[in-house]
């Protein structure tokens, strides 16, 4: 199996990946892909996951990180099936392509940030700055709820991926208010796709719910993953994927 081959099984074509898109992704650093999950999807999806969340308690999301003021699941790639298209929506694989080329799956989790919580640090997902071009790393926001100005949506900074720095570096005060940022917003079904080289960060959520979503990242072949998904692969859910998705999946 090689990547071109596993994209073609998987339904992406040249086709797939719009041209609006593309230029979104190059020129602002994130795009958002509507309608992937549909009202039967969103559903099995919050009801597997209350009861992933009631079944592992204070252990919810150790595999790969907790957070203070949230609800955290990780290896989400064995805990359903309902999951599995976060790395095998042709859309979102042809997004992946555009921005990394070769990749694979580094984890797939759930974040919830729950009332009165939720802010975090303008941030990347890389441990520091890159060429613009030299993409190492890409994400993706699954909007479970409708995401709102005043329930935690994600805020970024557009075109932030191209600056050659990274917050740390380059703000006094990661956690304050960027006068560039804008907040992601949309309705629940909706996929962000994400540079991870973007400043990005969660804000407070301000409502009276937590606001969930899922969160499937993707890195370079030639990287390691968040979650090993060869070290976390269950038999059952090995022996149920296509060998595409196990490619995808590097296992």
């Amino acid at each position: 199996m090689d990547m071109a081959t596993a994209l073609a099984e998987l339904g992406v074509t040249g086709a797939t990946l719009d041209a609006e898109t593309a230029e979104r992704l190059d020129r602002d650093g994130y795009a958002p892909l509507p309608g992937v999950l549909d009202g039967t999807q969103l559903e099995a999806i919050r009801s597997r996951l209350a009861d992933l969340l009631a079944a592992e308690g204070d252990q919810a999301g150790l595999e790969v990180h907790q957070e203070v003021g949230t609800h955290r699941l990780a290896d989400l790639v064995n805990k359903g099936e309902m999951f599995w298209p976060a790395f095998t929506d042709p859309r979102l694989l042809a997004c992946m392509t555009h921005v990394l080329g070769d990749f694979k799956l580094s984890s797939l989790n759930f974040r919830a940030a729950l009332p009165g919580q939720g802010h975090q640090n303008l941030h990347t997902d890389w441990g520091g700055p890159v060429e613009p071009g030299e993409y190492q790393v890409c994400n993706s926001i699954w909007l479970l709820d409708d995401f709102t100005a005043s329930n935690g949506a994600t805020r970024v900074v557009p075109g932030s991926h191209r600056a050659g720095t990274v917050p740390r570096l380059a703000l006094a005060d990661p956690a304050a208010r960027h006068p560039d940022e804008v907040l992601v917003t949309g309705p629940a079904g909706t996929v962000v796709v994400f540079n991870s080289h973007l400043w990005h960060g969660g804000t407070e959520n301000r409502s009276d719910r937590p606001r969930r979503a899922l969160h499937s990242y993707f890195t370079r072949r030639g990287h390691g993953q968040q979650l090993d998904q060869k070290k976390y692969i269950r038999p059952q859910t090995l022996a149920a994927l296509s060998p595409a998705a196990r490619f995808i999946l590097d296992v």
